[in-house]
């Protein structure tokens, strides 16, 4: 999926924001097609990892925080869930979860 492989090129040089921006769309058009719902919430889970990312960037710890444990709410489901974008969505979520680390969004 292109919008998937262009979260992975934007977030890994750090610009979280188009990020969010690249599926949104994607989001807004799969969350209301009954087959595509548990999709939606993992696209959703990415939008809000990266959006976690630009808050903590803008030094703001408590909204990244609040925003990231969305992030990890719907992460399991990468594992759950059968789809030809399974391979994107585990690389899109060990980069964020990469990115975490590197920018401390834990507090670590």
């Amino acid at each position: 999926m292109k919008e998937l492989n262009e979260f992975l090129h934007v977030v890994g040089k750090d610009d979280f924001i188009e990020g969010h921006e690249v599926l949104e769309d994607k989001w807004k058009e799969w969350k209301k097609i009954p087959s595509l719902k548990n999709e939606s919430y993992i696209l959703k889970g990415l939008i809000n990892g990266s959006t976690a990312l630009a808050l903590k960037v803008k030094k703001r710890e408590k909204p990244a925080l609040q925003v990231w444990s969305t992030f990890l709410k719907y992460s399991p489901l990468i594992d759950e869930i059968d789809s030809e974008y399974s391979t994107l969505y585990k690389k899109s979520r060990e980069l964020l979860i990469q990115k975490s680390i590197q920018y401390k969004i834990n507090g670590k």
